[in-house]
């Protein structure tokens, strides 16, 4: 029985995470940790786990670990258990500046700790077939291609860049950007951003909106805001629109289910369950001693792209 050690629990995403996992008849959730001791309690009273209020002794007892920590903190929590020998599956996004994606990187290669970045659209059908489709040529050249990811904001620590790094930009421009590399087989070479805080009219930005360069000369544009209202049907949405020499694919990841809105919007997916996949595959990489298909470069370098992205705004102001 594989032991998962579940660091930090307050990125929203934790509840999919211990509900898969908790399905799992090779793996279990040894505990929890986090530092915040109030929100460790409330988590693990909801999911019947145990907390564990030393991180070394949580280490120590997983085989593997869950890192769902704040942003700011996942560098130096990726350190701490991959130096204790812990395959790792931490949140997006990786790194929010250089120094933090130096760092990972350092440690990694150091120890030759295998971790996976939380990247659940892989793993969509949707896309799997989008992508066969384009490599079996059937719009020919990629000319360009016109994606979202826009979301409902979270709110808390989201919102606070001491522990986020940023707002919309640093959530959401990630998961897009790791769907862009794959399609396309290459790493962006230029980034163009604009940012606001249209929606809220705080600090942090709710908007942002990104032209994405490739060398072989295709272009990406992408809407990553946080735009949905809170009683949009779904959390957010993953688009994406490609436009090739012999037509175009239409792809919308989160578009499977049924809706009804009367006074308030009501929606039941019928969609696979991508964070199901993604645990999947993570659980079983680390029972085969092998790299899961979604990597820590991948997370690395669609972090990139937003740190890019955050350079060309300030440059432009």
């Amino acid at each position: 029985m594989l032991r998962i050690g579940l660091i930090s629990v307050a990125h929203m995403h934790a509840s999919s995470y211990a509900s898969n996992l908790g399905k799992r008849t090779d793996a279990e959730i040894f505990g929890l940790w986090d530092d915040n001791l109030v929100r460790a309690k409330e988590f693990a009273g909801q999911w019947g786990l145990k907390v564990v209020e030393d991180l070394e002794t949580l280490l120590q007892g997983s085989d593997a670990v869950v890192i769902c920590s704040e942003n700011m903190k996942h560098a130096d929590l990726i350190e701490r258990a991959a130096r204790a020998g812990k395959p790792i599956i931490c949140e997006k996004p990786l790194a929010v500046n250089s120094e933090q994606t130096a760092k990972i990187r350092r440690v990694l290669a150091e120890t030759g700790i295998k971790l996976m970045t939380a990247f659940p659209c892989p793993f969509s059908p949707t896309f799997q077939r989008l992508a066969q489709r384009i490599n079996a040529g059937e719009i020919g050249k990629v000319l360009a291609i016109n994606a979202t990811n826009r979301g409902r904001c979270p709110f808390g620590w989201f919102t606070d860049p001491a522990l986020s790094g940023g707002g919309a930009m640093i959530d959401h421009v990630v998961h897009v950007t790791d769907l862009l590399r794959r399609l396309l087989g290459e790493d962006p070479s230029r980034v163009t951003a604009q940012i606001g805080n249209n929606m809220y009219g705080e600090d942090w930005e709710d908007t942002a909106h990104l032209t994405i360069d490739f060398p072989t000369g295709v272009f990406a544009t992408l809407d990553s805001s946080w735009s949905r209202h809170k009683n949009y049907k779904t959390w957010g949405d993953v688009t994406l629109r490609v436009t090739g020499e012999k037509g175009v694919i239409e792809a919308d990841l989160f578009g499977q289910g049924l809706s009804l809105t009367t006074d308030h919007a009501w929606h039941l997916g019928t969609g696979s369950d991508l964070d199901g996949l993604m645990i999947d595959e993570f659980v079983n990489a680390v029972r085969e001693g092998r790299q899961p298909i979604v990597t820590a470069e991948d997370g690395l370098k669609a972090s990139a792209v937003a740190i890019m992205g955050y350079e060309s705004a300030r440059a432009q102001k």
